[in-house]
């Protein structure tokens, strides 16, 4: 049994009385950071913002370009992600001044993805938060790369998690990160931290551009490269096509989806012709631990995936697609996303993943040639075109299977296979060196 025994006097004028609050871990991380002279977060930064309250800011809102909003969907891997952000205009902007921030600045969410915190980059001069977010604004008073590890270690990531409240959908205030205790090492411990978040922030930006030379070289070579989505007001279906798809709807006959299926030529193929789909399931053991894996652990941004580890009691029943490694997955639910990603060859022992995906068994080069055509323009429209269901919408395992590929010579697809490899080998370095910025952090506090 667990349990802290508590003085009244530590009872932080009585706002808190639930044993939650006071489990003995999060007691001794505070009293090791309160030893070391740790500093409120409000002493340390310029200034800490809650989001715009409510509607303030409304899907009706966004547009195509102006100044970028962050959502809490944005807050990944450290720092704002910038492949699917949606905008709001200048003026808009500039009447919520208050929730811009800047390069440097961090975010965090309220609710949700609680304890991500996110850095902002200098991919855009000037950015809006949403509601459910909270800002912190660069300051002299620290180096905040230094801070953004500090809080995604052990000793910030607990502290929040020990300020949670409300039972269905708990969340944090800005009180709340006010209150975080900061470990403010020298400078030059600081630096020392800083310059590891820096050069991981550099492999990652350096991981993207391998994927895009690899998504640029397909397109060019197709001649999709300026491939315009256009979508005409009326056009003219055979019935016998209605008849042969099985579909009345206008939607699922828009010309843009026939024009990309020819801009391939004559050599192209169904994906079901080039490799089988795997069907194989996993029979469950309740006492055992398995790596599972589902939709929302494909990082649509960058096609990686993660996995979560949970007993066989508590996977849910769509938990059966056994996974023996270097399998390339397609998402059957909400497809355009891109959620399409190629499972590393070592995760080869008590995986298994969601139904939800058609999984393919696959070798390279092949397998990240067809990660790229998927989660491209060539991919998204034709995963499109099959969708049922306006607000959840899905497509079929034979959806999947019938996409047809483009089939470019051999020594192409190594070529962009060799491009892939790379982009993931520097995102897995990007994490280790966000691993050690966090241990640098942990060993300061407790030397």
């Amino acid at each position: 049994m667990v349990y802290s025994i508590i003085q009244k006097s530590q009872l932080e004028g009585a706002l808190r009385l639930d044993a939650e609050y006071y489990q003995p871990e999060y007691l001794h991380s505070m009293d090791i950071l309160i030893k070391k002279g740790a500093k409120p977060l409000s002493k340390l930064a310029k200034e800490i913002v809650c989001g715009p309250f409510g509607s303030a800011i409304l899907q009706g809102d966004y547009k195509p370009e102006g100044v970028p909003l962050i959502r809490v969907a944005d807050l990944n891997d450290w720092f704002v992600r910038d492949d699917d952000l949606v905008f709001i205009e200048k003026s808009l902007s500039q009447k919520m001044e208050r929730y811009q921030v800047v390069d440097g600045d961090l975010v965090v969410s309220q609710r949700g993805t609680i304890a991500m915190f996110s850095k902002v980059t200098n991919r855009f001069p000037k950015w809006n938060i949403s509601a459910n977010l909270i800002s912190i604004k660069k300051s002299e008073n620290i180096d905040f790369n230094y801070l953004l590890t500090f809080l995604n270690s052990k000793y910030g990531i607990a502290q929040l998690y020990r300020r949670l409240s409300g039972q269905v959908q708990p969340k944090i205030t800005t009180d709340d990160v006010k209150q975080i205790i900061i470990f403010v090492p020298s400078a030059g411990e600081q630096k020392e931290v800083s310059n590891l978040l820096q050069e991981a922030w550099q492999e990652q930006e350096d991981s993207k551009s391998f994927y895009f030379q690899a998504e640029d070289l397909l397109l060019e070579e197709l001649g999709l490269k300026d491939f315009k989505i256009e979508d005409g007001l009326s056009y003219v279906v055979n019935l016998s096509d209605v008849k042969s798809a099985h579909r009345a709807d206008a939607e699922y006959f828009q010309p843009k989806y026939s024009k990309i299926v020819h801009s391939f030529g004559k050599d192209k193929k169904l994906l079901k012709i080039i490799t089988g789909r795997k069907t194989k399931k996993i029979k469950i053991i309740k006492e055992k631990d398995y790596g599972y894996i589902e939709i929302s652990d494909v990082d649509v941004g960058s096609g990686e995936v993660s996995f979560n580890v949970m007993r066989g009691f508590e996977l849910p029943a769509n938990a059966k697609m056994r996974i023996d490694g270097g399998e390339l997955m397609v998402s059957k639910v909400r497809p355009t996303r891109g959620a399409i990603a190629i499972i590393p060859d070592s995760w080869n022992k008590d995986f298994v993943a969601s139904g939800a995906f058609s999984i393919f068994e696959v070798e390279s080069p092949l397998r990240e040639y067809l990660q790229v055509v998927l989660r491209s323009i060539i991919g998204k429209l034709q995963l499109e075109k099959p969708t049922t269901g306006t607000s959840y919408p899905t497509i079929t395992d034979q959806d999947v299977e019938n996409l047809l590929i483009p089939i470019l010579p051999q020594p192409f697809q190594q070529k962009i296979s060799s491009l892939i490899q790379e982009s993931f080998k520097l995102r897995r370095e990007a994490k280790e060196l966000l691993k050690q910025a966090k241990q640098k952090v942990e060993e300061l506090i407790e030397k």
